[in-house]
């Protein structure tokens, strides 16, 4: 996760997915997304989970799962809001300076929310087969190589050109230490932010979502809450606090919102592969803290969050009209 000045950047259980063969369509392979979702049940037809706290969590899987997430991330975070690096009603600074202090102080939260609490669910609501089903989603790597072009490319690509749009200066090519640093920042940021957060919004709150509400209303609920996730690190030096420009944390919500509207139709069109979706959300972290200060020297670091939201809306809207509101997820059959 990284600053929010550089643009870090409710259903039944869900049953185990069958492994499937290389994604090189855009069709889910899984199960037919116009139908619902299996019910394990246990012996005696009793709901899965067992006796206790774990039936109550898989009764509700994605309403615990969004309630846990906030909770236990804003309670990790409440000594770095409260130290020097946030409101300073704490009389420590966490070291090693903004990287640092964001590996010590924002990073723990991080994967004790979006991550640990879709083990948790899962592990309430599926049990042992969920999560070996869970680890063999997570590593579903083989969707082509031209997905994993797109993104590499494109993300960066659209970021230059609406920040060039933003400020009106044109980007210069960066130092060569930049780009040789760019690809071991971005596997760094793969298995911080992205490991930290996409496996609990987009492979665990999404797909549920889009059996209840499709992929549209799916979107309106998930990016919302992703963004809100965010919202106490603002007053902290994560998001430029404590005394931030309210227009920030607004700027920040309404670009989660359409930036989510792009990872739906990346997760949907690749056949759910969350290293893509990771890869996509990183690429903006990545691009904003290693190269975005040396190809726009003279543009304020306010103009990022300008970039990243225009760039967002742009995309997501291109996306819901050339797919009509579905976002890659296929057409119902017709039947009868």
């Amino acid at each position: 996760m990284t600053r929010a000045c550089r643009a870090d950047v409710l259903v039944a259980p869900r049953q185990p997915r069958p492994e499937e063969p290389d994604v090189t369509t855009h069709t889910p392979v899984d199960h037919d997304p116009h139908q619902p979702r299996p019910t394990e049940q246990a012996p005696g037809g009793k709901p899965p989970g067992g006796p206790g706290p774990r039936r109550v969590l898989a009764r509700h899987p994605v309403t615990w799962f969004f309630t846990l997430a906030f909770a236990l991330s804003w309670l990790a975070w409440t000594p770095y809001i409260l130290s020097g690096n946030g409101l300073g009603l704490w009389h420590f600074t966490f070291p090693g300076g903004a990287l640092g202090s964001q590996l010590l102080g924002v990073l723990p939260g991080a994967y004790l929310g979006p991550i640990g609490s879709a083990l948790l669910v899962t592990w309430c609501a599926e049990g042992r087969a969920g999560l070996r089903a869970w680890r063999r989603r997570m590593t579903r790597f083989r969707v082509g190589a031209r997905w994993y072009a797109l993104v590499l490319v494109s993300v960066p690509a659209a970021l230059i050109v609406c920040t060039a749009a933003v400020s009106g200066q044109d980007p210069v090519l960066p130092p060569a230490a930049v780009l040789l640093a760019y690809l071991p920042a971005l596997a760094l940021q793969m298995v911080t932010t992205g490991l930290a957060e996409e496996p609990g919004w987009r492979e665990f709150a999404m797909p549920r979502l889009q059996d209840r509400y499709g992929p549209l209303g799916a979107t309106l609920v998930v990016g919302p809450l992703w963004g809100a996730w965010h919202l106490p690190l603002f007053l902290t030096e994560w998001g430029g606090g404590p005394h931030v420009d309210p227009v920030k944390p607004v700027e920040f919500m309404a670009t989660t919102l359409a930036f989510s509207a792009v990872l739906t139709w990346l997760f949907n069109r690749s056949g759910e592969s969350m290293p893509l979706v990771m890869l996509a959300h990183t690429s903006v972290n990545n691009y904003f803290s290693t190269a975005w200060t040396d190809m726009f020297p003279s543009v304020p670091d306010a103009v990022t969050g300008h970039a990243f939201l225009l760039a967002s809306v742009t995309a997501a809207l291109i996306l819901l009209v050339v797919t009509r509101g579905r976002l890659g997820l296929r057409p119902a059959p017709v039947t009868g």
